[in-house]
């Protein structure tokens, strides 16, 4: 364990974001998915289960600030394989229940990697550290919208 907190700069938030990437793709892989896949089906729990392709892939695109055709694609790949489908009726697109198994079985994975890696941190300080990366996250996407 570190025992010298570095300053908080971009490359130590990089590193923090790939290593646990890197277990979280971990997961993945052993169930066939991609990262991209993963927050995508996020988005549509998130949303309650069902959401307006157009909401999915602003959605997406926020969260992983990539090009509407690779949200468009990963979409596509998801109704391929049955893990998100058409609601004709609603315009909507839901998840299916092999959908909704992958999301619940990945996320109890991940969860229990998440909590080996922050235990043992004070709760002060992971509130701190939400509401600076809260703070960064806002003023990054503001210089993007302004770009």
């Amino acid at each position: 364990m570190t025992t010298t907190a570095p300053p908080v700069n971009g490359r130590v938030i990089a590193l923090a974001h790939y290593a646990g990437r890197a277990l979280l793709e971990g997961v993945l892989a052993r169930h066939g998915a991609t990262f991209h896949q993963s927050v995508t089906l996020r988005a549509v729990v998130a949303a309650g289960g069902s959401i307006g392709p157009d909401e999915l892939v602003g959605d997406v695109t926020g969260s992983l600030k990539t090009d509407e055709s690779v949200v468009r694609g990963v979409i596509e790949e998801l109704t391929a394989t049955k893990l998100l489908e058409g609601d004709p009726a609603a315009s909507r697109l839901r998840l299916t229940d092999a959908g909704r198994e992958l999301y619940e079985s990945t996320t109890t994975e991940t969860a229990e990697i998440s909590a080996r890696l922050y235990a043992g941190i004070p709760a002060e300080d992971l509130a701190i550290a939400g509401r600076v990366l809260a703070l960064i996250t806002e003023r990054a996407n503001a210089q993007l919208a302004g770009a």
